[in-house]
This record gives structure tokens, sequence and C-alpha cells, in this order.
């Protein structure tokens, strides 16, 4: 070998021994960025994948009103989460619709694991962060809500970043770190009412495990307290619509202790596996996990996990408040951690078997999100599609500007990218109050009323991607065209009065009911209600199908 080959030799092997060195001096930002990486590409492959849902619909048409019409609508009408909306607001203005109302929701879901991995380490160390990390990167909770245009992404970015100022302010003091902790948590309670009880867990942290920061910690939480009052005041207008409050007095969802214990073992199966022996292993991991952690972990699961579980205890939850996997959404990332400690204590000798272990989860965890939403990895049959952008286009082209639309159905939030000019006003279809209010507001002058009925949902008596175009009575009143599973009922005519649109809106839903079609009893009682109010009724009674009133 020639010395310049030789030189040229050396100098390869020191640029490889210097890039290896670099890796490993790295390996923890690497391997969260791989994961990341990976996850992008799965989420933004399949971003349009699951169908069009009503409350992506219902964020993008209160979006369509002006930066004041939205606010005044979420604080006085609907409550809720404000920034959310005004996130709805720029994407409905800037014409992205629904394409662009999911990338912001892929991109805080993306955003958020760089900060899972930070929290991660800072409570148990760089590895179990990382297999954390990876872990809830693969469950169904990030996947899902990674594509889902609502406000959980959102939330579960806010949450973790409120986690990890809170623990540097308590570390640090001064006004700098508990000013960014306070940052951080006004958009957390602003991005979902559930920040409240992201809020309530730190408190309880900090009474129990960090006394000594109490003094500082009160003016912080009391900044919250007073500059939060709009966020307090929109979660008070949510809850009045869906009867939620503290006591007895109405229909309680989570009924008593093993109500309870079966919502928080469905939400720990959507953030690993849902299928019991896997469920069951990977509790015992958290377990094992929650023993293994230092005292600061331990802590801030205890409190991240017994402060929702007393506030569902002390909670009276209305028919249409029951809580779901997606409101403990901010627990996600503290119960990985638990999980990924207790996997490697087990497999600390064989390492070998921790690859093996977390590959195993990681494979049982996507199953379960294929499980649970099949279309988010086979997207929506393709006759369904065809099917949708058929109606939509129908709806686009034919609506008149003051039709009366009921319910947020995603061929409308379609019909509305196709014409922009589409008609804004909409009836909740859970909400009798908000939906006489509604018609009220518009009334004498209220156009043809438009009901969409789509036998493909999952909740119907048989679900089928074909429907019969069955005509409401009186049938010369009504214009009926069906789209494989969808059929698009519309009166011919200016409905005129309120009382005319409650009945054509009952004789819509008695069809709906004939055809098996799940939600229509619920809307059913929405009109009955509304008709019972606009009528002064005290009692109950049902609506007659007649419209000739």
């Amino acid at each position: 070998m020639t010395e310049t080959a030789r030189v040229t030799t050396f100098e390869s092997r020191s640029r490889a021994d210097a890039v290896r060195e670099w890796a490993l001096a790295h390996w923890f930002a690497l391997g969260v960025a791989g994961v990341t990486a990976v996850a992008a590409a799965f989420l933004l492959h399949q971003l349009m994948a699951w169908p069009p849902h009503e409350d992506e619909t219902l964020a993008l048409f209160v979006g369509r009103n002006s930066a004041s019409g939205v606010i005044e609508q979420v604080t006085r009408e609907r409550g809720g989460a404000p920034l959310h909306f005004i996130i709805a607001w720029g994407v409905a203005h800037l014409g992205f619709g629904l394409g662009g109302l999911r990338y912001v929701s892929a991109a805080f879901a993306l955003a958020s694991l760089p900060l899972i991995a930070l929290l991660g380490r800072r409570l148990v160390g760089p590895l179990p962060a990382l297999v954390a990390t990876v872990l809830v990167a693969a469950s169904w909770g990030f996947l899902f809500h990674g594509v889902y245009g609502r406000m959980y992404s959102l939330f579960l970015f806010l949450s973790a970043a409120t986690f990890l100022a809170l623990l540097r302010a308590l570390d640090r003091g001064g006004r700098g770190p508990w000013a960014l902790w306070v940052a951080a948590t006004l958009l957390c309670v602003s991005a979902h009412p559930y920040g409240a009880l992201v809020l309530a867990v730190q408190l309880a942290y900090i009474l129990v495990a960090r006394r000594d920061r109490l003094r500082s910690a009160a003016w912080s939480f009391g900044a919250v307290a007073v500059l939060g009052i709009p966020f307090w005041i929109t979660d008070l207008v949510l809850a009045g619509r869906f009867d939620v409050g503290v006591g007895s007095g109405s229909v309680d969802k989570l009924g008593g202790p093993w109500e309870i214990a079966r919502y928080l073992a469905r939400s720990a199966g959507d953030f690993s596996s849902g299928w019991w022996p896997v469920l069951a292993a990977v509790l015992v991991l958290a377990a094992i996990g929650f023993v293994t952690a230092g005292r600061e972990a331990r802590l801030l699961v205890a409190a991240a996990v017994l402060v929702p579980t007393l506030a569902f205890s002390a909670a009276r939850l209305g028919g249409s408040a029951s809580p779901e996997s997606r409101h403990l959404i901010f627990v996600l990332p503290l119960f990985a951690v638990l999980v990924a400690v207790g996997l490697l204590r087990v497999t600390s000798r064989a390492p070998v078997l921790a690859v093996l272990a977390v590959s195993a989860l990681v494979f049982a965890e996507v199953a379960w999100a294929w499980h649970r939403t099949s279309p988010l990895f086979e997207w929506e049959p393709d006759a369904r599609q065809a099917a949708r952008a058929e109606a939509e286009s129908f709806l686009a082209t034919t609506s008149l500007p003051d039709d009366i639309l009921f319910g947020y159905e995603p061929l409308y939030l379609g019909a509305w990218e196709r014409a922009r000019d589409f008609p804004r006003t909409v009836l909740p279809r859970a909400d009798h109050r908000l939906a006489l209010r509604t018609l009220e507001r518009h009334a004498p002058a209220l156009g043809r009323g438009v009901w969409v009925l789509d036998a493909s949902e999952r909740n119907n008596v048989r679900p089928r991607l074909e429907i019969e175009a069955l005509a409401p009575k009186p049938a010369e009143a009504f214009e009926t065209r069906a789209f494989g599973p969808f059929l698009v009922l519309r009166t011919r005519d200016p409905v005129g009065s309120i009382d005319r649109y409650l009945g054509f809106a009952a004789s819509a839903m008695v069809v709906g009911r004939s055809l098996g079609i799940g939600d229509a009893d619920i809307n059913l009682l929405t009109i009955e209600r509304a008709d019972r109010i606009q009528r002064g009724y005290g009692a109950s009674r049902r609506l007659r199908s007649d419209t000739s009133r």
C-alpha cells in the first residue's frame, strides 16, 4: 500500500470514528428524531385516509365566521375550546379546508414527541424516555388524533409543554420560568376544557411533593386563575349545554368505582393495546415502572391518575357528556413512561429481549389502532368516496344561501369546499336549545330544510353502502336524492316558520329511523325537545309527522 493510500485510509477511519463518536454522544436526539420522522411519514401519508367527521365540519363551519363572531359563538353559545376554534378560523379563512385542519393536527402531534421525550428524560432518564416516545408514537391515541382535525393533538402538545415548564419552574424558581409556565398553562386550558384537570394535577403534585415552592407557585396559580377567567366561562357554557355538574341529579355515565375503573382501563388500552391479555401485561409493566421510578415521577403520575378519578367520582355527567379516552390524552406520556421503565426493568439483563419486547408491544399497539379505526389504515371504500364526491357536488351546485342545514354533516364540508357561498346556517343535532335559538334568529325567513342520512355509519342497525331513496311525508313537499349510502332530503320550498321546519325535520328523522340510521332517534329527540319549548309544553309529547300545522 502506498503512502498516499495509507493516509487516505487513515483519514477515512478518522472521519468514521468521529461520526460514530458524534452519534454516540447524540444518540438520544437522533433516536427522537428518527421516531418523529417515522411518525411523520405515516401521518402525512394517511392524513386523508379516515373519512371526514362531523366534529371537523363543526370546527370549520364555526371558523367561517369573523374572528369576533367565532369568539362570541364559542364564549356565549357553544363553549369548549377557544384556541381550537381560532385555529379553525385561520384555516377556513386561508381557504385550506379539511386538509389544512388535519395538517395542523399532524403538526402538533409530531411536535409533541420531542416534548414527551424531554419530559421522560427529566423524570426517568434518556433510555426509558426514548422507549416511551416510541410507545406513544405507535399508540392509537397518538396516530388517530394526529390526523383527526380536532383539538386533541394540540391538547397533547400543550399539556406536555406545561408539565415541562412546571418542572423547570420548580427546579429554577424565578419570574422567567414561572411566567413561561403561566403562558403554557393558559394556552393549555384554552385548548380543551380538561386543561382544568391538568392544572389540578399540577397543584396536587406541588402540595404533595414540592411544598418548598408553594409560596412562589401560589402567585403563578393565582395569575392563571384570574387570566383564565374567559376560559372558565366557556367551560361553564359547555357544561351547561350538556348538563355537567357536581353531585346527583342527572344521567351519570361514570356512576361508581367500577365504571370509573373500566373507563381508565379503556383509556389505558387506547394508549397501548386494548386486547385484554396485552393490556394486562402492559398494566403489570406500568405497575413495575411505578414502583421502580423515582419519587418525582411516582408522585406526578399518581396525581395525574388520582385527580381525574376523584373528579369523575364527584361529577354529574349528562347523557351527551360521557368521557372518552381522548379526554385523558394528557396522561398518555406519563403512562408510556411508566410502561417503558417497567419494560426495561424486567429485561435489564437481556438487551436483546428488551428490543424484542418493545417491538412486540409496538406491533400490538399498531394492530389495536388498525382494529379500533380500520379506515385510518385501509382508507375509505372507493364506492363511498365516489358517492360522497357526487353528493357534495350536488349540494354545492343546487343549494341556496338561506337553506337550513341539520347537523354538521361531512357532506356539507365537501360542498362548502366546492362552493364558498354554501349555506352557513346549521342546527346542532344534539342541543335542542341551541338549535331552537338558531331557528329563532333566522325566523320568519327560514329557507329550505336540508337533512342527510348516512347508511354506512358504524352505529347504524345494518351499515351498508347503498340506501333506499325513501321520501318523507308528505312526499310532494320533499326532494329526495340517493348517492350510494347517502340520502339527501330537502324541502322543495322555504319552510317559512319554525313550526313547519320542526314538522318537516321530524318527518325526515322518521324516515331515518325506518332505514335503521343510528342517530335518527337522537336527532328526533332534539327536534321534539325544541318543539316542546317552542310551543310552551312542559310535558313530553311526540311530534306528529303531519306537517300541515
